[in-house]
Order: structure tokens, then sequence, then C-alpha cells
């Protein structure tokens, strides 16, 4: 057979010869292309659209390169310079631990729940990590409007089950000795035993999240809660002291979605003043695990060895160039990503690929007119949710 393109539009030559698909489609698909693939050190994982990224990010890094030298002042300067900063290696080796002083002091003079509380909120408007996770999305009750979730948070392992699981034994293991040495480059003492009360801490707010199956139930996540009602699921801490701190734009906490309401409860439980001593260590550990890609090496190579090794197989530490790449993306990526279309996704490109969904979405709409086992009300459903969808290419 010299045509090794099937009719529809499969190479046939990928396909991997030595595997039934019966037995494993995946394999059957892909075992070609993974058995001449290595994953590059600095990924832990590698596929098709990791090569994109890639050559995105290239892509990115000359838009940043040129903006370097562009205007003062202009916004293009702005994420120009945030690359430049971060590329200054010998400022941030000279610094060492410097940076962390400030925030440091401020956990210093803390010496009641209540300032934790003010203090943690705006630390986290400073990028702090802090007992929740927040993020603005569409309300799953009504899409035409964006809330702010909260969620749990106050964990340096990815989730609860790190904290009990025997099959993350060495995990915990690792994790008190690596809180224990950050703590002594950012210059405290009695590591070892500050480290043990941020694990103790942080081990019982994990018994109050819910796991991962329960988190992923939308109905079960879905509290819209007035900023009332979610202060009294936290009786006994004065959370409005952590709203205050936080200082969000007015009008925009008056109703939220709260993730795990039990979570809150379980949160204010363990607020209590004889135990702020652990609490300050704890805050002073969200400080320095939240600003430690941006510090000197030591830092940098340590918060790495555990979270990118230990915690997710990664070999070696991606390039610094990468790395500020990723900062001015997250920082900036919107002013980034304007040049970007501008430069690399045409309108023309754009409009093609709106035509191409269109024939897909048509495509749908016989198919599931023609569908012999839809009942007429599913069918009616299914073509109801065909005609909201609404296809975003690139950019609207």
């Amino acid at each position: 057979m010299t045509d090794q393109v099937s009719a529809s539009g499969i190479d046939l030559t990928e396909l991997d010869p030595e595997t039934r698909p019966q037995d494993d489609l995946f394999r059957h698909v892909n075992g070609m292309w993974i058995a001449r693939s290595e994953i590059p050190a600095d990924k832990a994982r590698w596929g098709s659209f990791s090569l994109l990224a890639e050559e995105s990010e290239k892509a990115v890094r000359d838009i940043i390169i040129e903006a370097q030298s562009a205007a003062p002042g202009t916004l293009e300067r702005k994420f120009g310079d945030l690359y430049t900063s971060f590329l200054d290696e010998d400022r941030i080796e000279a610094l060492g631990a410097t940076p962390l002083a400030a925030n440091l002091a401020t956990v210093d003079a803390v010496t009641t729940i209540s300032e934790l509380l003010s203090n943690l909120g705006r630390l986290e408007r400073a990028g702090v990590s802090g007992a929740f996770h927040l993020f603005v999305d569409n309300d799953p009750g009504n899409p035409e409007q964006y809330r702010v979730f909260i969620e749990q948070g106050g964990l340096g392992l990815p989730d609860e089950s790190y904290y009990r699981e025997d099959k993350f034994a060495d995990i915990r293991a690792a994790y008190v000795p690596f809180v224990a040495k950050m703590f002594r480059l950012a210059g405290l003492d009695n590591t070892e035993e500050r480290a043990r009360g941020v694990f103790d801490l942080e081990t019982e707010l994990a018994s109050h999240h819910w796991n991962k199956v329960e988190t992923r139930d939308s109905e079960k996540t879905y509290n819209l809660r007035t900023w009332g009602q979610v202060s009294a699921l936290a009786a006994g801490a004065d959370i409005d002291l952590w709203l205050e701190g936080i200082d969000a734009p007015a009008g925009t906490l008056d109703e939220v979605i709260v993730r795990e309401p039990s979570y809150i409860v379980g949160l204010a439980a363990t607020m209590t003043e004889d135990r702020i001593e652990s609490w300050r260590d704890w805050l002073r550990w969200q400080i320095i695990r939240s600003s430690a890609s941006y510090l000197s090496g030591d830092f940098v190579e340590t918060s790495f060895d555990f979270y990118g090794r230990t915690l997710s197989g990664t070999p070696q530490l991606r390039e610094r160039w990468k790395r500020g790449v990723s900062l001015v993306e997250g920082a900036l990526g919107e002013a980034v990503g304007r040049i970007y279309v501008d430069r690399h996704f045409q309108p023309s490109a754009k409009e093609s690929m709106d035509v191409l969904v269109d024939y897909l979405v048509q495509a749908y709409r016989e198919s599931i007119s023609t569908l012999g086992w839809m009942t007429e009300e599913t069918r009616g459903r299914a073509l109801e949710k065909l005609e909201k969808f609404t296809p975003k290419i690139g950019y609207r």
C-alpha cells in the first residue's frame, strides 16, 4: 500500500502496528509518537500542544525584548521593564532575603487573631497566598453575570489527600524539612519546630477541606451567599477584618459563590488566640513560599527541588528567560497578547477558523436532527444547547 493516508485524512503510518486498537486504543494511535519523543528536562509532561506553547513562548519573548526599549511610560515599556528586572540576577542575588523583610516584620507585630486576619487580607492583595483562593468567573446560576468565587485554601501541598493518604507519606516526610530550610534561608530561628507547627496547622486545615470528588460536584459547590452569610459561617473569627484588608472594589464581595461552606466553619474554629504563634508561623510561610520564585537562587532552587522534582517529577528548572516570559504573561498578559495577535494571528486566520467552526456547528445540527436513538425532548434540548454555543477563536 503506497498511500498511507486513509479517506478520513488520518496518517496510517502513525498507528502502532504492535498494539491492537481493541487492546489499547491510546497506544495504537499514539505509540509511535511516544516511542520517538522525549520529555524535555524542564517539563513533567509533553505533547503536541506543548510544542505549540514552546513556539508561542519564543514569539512572546521577542515582543517583550523589543518592549524593553519602548518609550518610557507606555504599556509596552511596563512589561519590558518587568522582564528586565526579573533577568537582573546580580541584583536579585545581592538582595537575598531582603525583599521579605518588610512583610515578615508585619507578621512579627501581629499579636491577635484579629490582627492576623487584617494583615492576611492586605498581604493577599499583594500576592501572598492565604486561607482562601479567590477567582472570578461566570455565575453558574446566571451566566450573564460574573461573580467572585471563594474556595478552600491555606495548604502548601496540592490538596487534602496529601496530608492523610499513605501513598503520600514520603512527600509529607520531605515537606517539613523543606519548610524548615526555607525558614532558615529567610533568617528565622527554631526552624524545625516552626516547620512542624506549620505542617500540623495545615493538616488540621486539610481535615476541613472537601476532597477532589466533592469539589468537582457543580451543584454542591454552587452556594450563592451574601457577605453577611459568609461572615456568619465564620462565627468566632471576624473575617470582616480580612475583607477590609483585601480592600476589594466596592460591592465586589456583596454576593459571592462559596464553593465549600463547611471549610469556612472549620477554618474559623482553628483561629483561636491560644494558637496565634502557629498562625504567625503559617503566615510567615505563606509570605516566603509565595515570593520564592522571585528571590535569590538559593530560594528558587530549594523551592523547585520540592515543588518541581519531588512533587511533579520535573528534573530541571526552566531557563530564566522562560520563567520571565511566564511572569510577564501572568501579570500583563493582555498587553502582550494585543501585540501578539497583531503580529501572529491575522484577521484572515480568525475568519477562516470562524468558517470552519460554522461548518462544525452545522454538522452537529444535522447529526442531532437525525439521530434515531434520541427522544424528541432530548433532541430539542440538545439543539437548544447548540444554539447557545458561542465560538471564541483566538480573541473576541
